[in-house]
Order: structure tokens, then sequence, then C-alpha cells
């Protein structure tokens, strides 16, 4: 079975993470969560299990001192609640992901995890629903789209877009710049509800923009009405996938954050991505226009922390 230990050093995590995940969406990217860290400052806990000097197994968590728990990498908390999607647990062989979880040495709530890792859809429960979109399923056209509405809700999502665009309508594409406008017009929109109140997730945000635009992987969609700024979606593409990470609206503009979504699914079909994830959150609107669930996973579970390998969490915690 092999032996089992416990990560605290950034390099080594960083290696690990590397060498383990699967680097298939965004999310899986190191330097995507290491923003967060950088700003965060968790302690990092990975768990590793070995066999003959092979890694078989990664559990790669952080210690959340707001929550007194551990979370997943990199544990960026927002009101009790972890944000980035899609957290994995790789296992290799006959390592299990209960093989890496009984040696958490404290409490855990794990969230937004994707299915598998040898474990059983009775072992953990539905966390958040997140929406998709996919393109080749009709073909890359909007017109295939639009057979999926009844011919009123389609008319009434039409009429809302040409009285938005009677006010004169135009877009602006992968502005960098834009980013902060979008943090800044969400923050005054949701003040303290707003996820950038937060400097840390302010400057998280920033600092993932700034890696995604080296890495040519930033998509900003800034929708501009009768000369004014109405709405800036910040997101990525990567891998046949565009994710929609976050974005703002102005009030003043009703119907302008559907019509915003909508365009990225226009985009999306010209582009010709795989899928278009609108990440979690029970907006009506999603279930509106007909986007595809897809549910995320959590897990909780153990004890207050004990006597463990884990001497400089309790230090920093």
């Amino acid at each position: 079975m092999g032996s089992v230990r416990i990560v605290e050093d950034y390099e080594e995590c960083r290696a690990l993470w590397k060498r383990m995940m699967p680097r298939q969406l965004i999310f899986d990217l190191w330097e995507a969560r290491a923003c967060f860290q950088a700003n965060f400052q968790n302690p990092l806990c990975f768990i590793v299990q070995e066999e003959k000097g092979k890694t078989k197994g990664l559990l790669p968590l952080s210690w959340v001192d707001e929550i007194k728990s551990f979370a997943c990498f990199p544990g960026e908390t927002w009101q009790g609640k972890t944000w980035l999607e899609q957290n994995s647990i790789p296992v290799q062989g006959d390592c299990n992901a209960f093989d890496l979880l009984c040696h958490i040495p404290g409490p855990y709530h794990l969230r937004y995890l994707r299915s598998g890792f040898s474990l059983n859809y009775s072992d953990y429960s539905i966390d958040e629903v997140g929406y998709l979109f996919r393109p080749p399923e009709y073909n890359y056209d909007m017109e295939n789209f639009h057979s999926e509405f009844s011919g009123k809700s389609l008319k009434q999502i039409q009429r809302g877009i040409e009285r938005l665009k009677s006010h004169g309508l135009s877009y602006r594409y992968d502005r960098p710049a834009d980013v902060e406008l979008m943090l800044n017009m969400n923050q005054d929109r949701f003040g303290e509800d707003s996820y950038f109140h937060d400097p840390r997730f302010a400057q998280s945000f920033l600092d993932l923009a700034h890696f995604l635009n080296k890495k040519g992987l930033l998509k900003v969609v800034t929708l501009i009405l009768g000369g004014e700024v109405a709405a800036v979606d910040m997101g990525s593409v990567y891998k046949g996938v565009y994710t929609v990470l976050a974005g703002a609206a102005n009030p003043d503009w009703c119907g302008v954050a559907k019509m915003i979504n909508f365009h990225h699914l226009e985009l999306a079909c010209r582009m010709r991505v795989n899928e278009v994830d609108f990440l979690c959150g029970d907006f009506n609107w999603k279930k509106n226009f007909h986007l595809s669930p897809r549910p995320l996973y959590r897990l909780s579970g153990g004890s207050a922390l004990h006597a463990s390998p884990l001497a400089s969490i309790h230090k920093a915690a």
C-alpha cells in the first residue's frame, strides 16, 4: 500500500502538484492557484502516498484559520467558503482518496470536488451544481441552440436584447485594464457582499488576470451601452474550455447581465470551444438558458486538531 507523509514546504508542494495534477482545466494550473496562495498565505498540508519512490496519491490542502479547518489548496476563503472549483484528488493504481483522507490531522471541509478518486458516491454529497454550454452539441450554430427555447421565451430574450441595443451597443475584448474596472463595479454594487471587498481576493484576481494575459489565456468581454460601460466579464480559454470566472454589471441597465451571458454563448460558437463553464451558483438564468447541469461534491469530517507533524501550522494558526 505504500507510505503516507505530509508535506509543508512550498517548493516541494509545487513539484508534487505539477507531477500529479491532470492539467485539463484552468483550475488545475499551479500558477493560477498560486495567485491566491500569494495573497491568502495559508499554511500548506499536502498529503502524499508513495510506493517504491513513486507518488501514487495527492491530497493538496491548506489550513484555514478563519474556519478552523483544512480546505482544498489554497484555501481562499470568503464568508467561510472557498471559491476555486474543480478540485481534484489525483490517485493512481490501488490508491484511493480514502487512504489520504484518513491522514488529515484535523477537521476538513473540501468543496467543489470532481467525482471519482476511487470513492463511492455514498462517500460524498453534492455541494453545488455548475452549468455548462457545449457548442459542439449545436454544431456551433446559435440557431440550433435557439431551438431549445419555446417561441415565447426566445422572443422575450430577443426583445430584451433589442431594447438594450437601441441605446447603442458595442463590445470590446481582452483589455486587461477592464479587469480592475470589473472589480470596482462589482464592489460598488454589492459592497461587503462582494468577493472583492476582501483585498486579498481582489488582488488574487488581478494577479490571476496578469498570469492569464501573459500566457494568452485571458478573455475579457466589456459591453458598452450608450457610450458607457454596462458590464464586464473576466474569463479564460484553456484547452477548449471557456471559463467565465467573474463579472460585474451596472444595475441601471436592466437585463444587461443576461445580454452579456448570451454573448458568451455566441462567442463560444465562433471560437469553436468544446464547452463554456459558467461555474456554480443557482441563478435562474442558467436554467432558463437550458445549460447543462454538472454537480460538484463535498467531503467533510475529522476532529479537532491534535498533536501532529504540522507543527508549523499550529504556530501559524
